[in-house]
């Protein structure tokens, strides 16, 4: 249960990612030329892959395994209030849905703006660079930590890599941002997963023998989930009474 979970938790939070890094990918390609947006991707991936080889043997010789539950389920559980706090933001109607297709056209329209100067295009190449490290590094992020505490990387490295190559190969046959990937469903299912994660962890961490074992993590995501849905309610914007004067009911 617990690596099925690991799975999924890892290639939906690579499908969001890299959806996002792919947007910023072919807004460069198409206003400044695809020379230097390929070239900023690869720099990315090797930057990326120098991080988590640095990282990841590191983490498990070095550091006690309760410790480092500790450490990483805290971190874990930060990061996934933080996008279940976007999540739940997006649902009651405080914060404007994520929209592919409108961050496109605006990466477009400022990357058209700047001076393309003759030779090699750094602004087309440190764009595309960012996008893909900062975004991939949220990803190798959780795949570092559900690897490490797991003691195997085969189960989160698998599922990151099918989310990518799901983007990618969409992207490629598409040729335009996935404005229809349901991304604020995706931040949900995510965001719960990597709460409910984080709490499990610090508690193995902290000493705590869990009841029901992996299954606890089920439970502790149906709680995240009730907790968020309860948010949206609550935060959800009333609308305003309609005024009555004496005598008059209203239907």
């Amino acid at each position: 249960m617990s690596a099925t979970l690991m799975f999924f938790g890892a290639f939906l939070a690579a499908t969001v990612e890299m959806v996002e890094a792919l947007t910023i990918v072919l807004a460069v390609g198409v206003t400044r030329g695809w020379r230097a947006a390929f070239i900023g991707v690869a720099a990315g991936v090797c930057a990326l892959a120098i991080v988590v080889g640095a990282l990841g043997p590191s983490l498990v010789t070095y550091v006690p395994l309760d410790a480092l539950r500790v450490v990483i389920g805290t971190l874990l559980l930060i990061f996934g209030l933080q996008w279940l706090r976007k999540a739940v933001l997006r649902s009651s109607g405080l914060k404007a849905m994520h929209d592919e297709a409108a961050i496109y056209e605006r990466e477009v329209a400022a990357l058209r703006d700047d001076y393309i100067a003759p030779g090699f295009d750094w602004t087309g190449f440190t764009v595309s660079f960012k996008g893909v490290f900062l975004e991939g590094l949220e990803v190798a992020f959780i795949v570092l930590t559900f690897g490490t505490n797991d003691g195997r990387f085969d189960i989160p490295i698998l599922g990151a890599v099918a989310g990518l190559v799901l983007v990618v190969a969409t992207g490629v046959l598409v040729h335009a941002p996935l404005s229809r990937v349901p991304e604020n469903t995706i931040k949900w299912v995510v965001g719960i997963m990597l709460s409910a994660f984080g709490t499990f962890w610090v508690g193995e961490g902290a000493g705590i023998d869990w009841a029901l074992s992996d299954g606890m993590i089920l439970v502790l995501a149906a709680c995240f989930l009730v907790l968020g849905l309860l948010l949206v309610r609550s935060l959800r914007p009333r609308p305003e009474a309609v005024p009555t004067t004496a005598g008059e009911v209203t239907l």
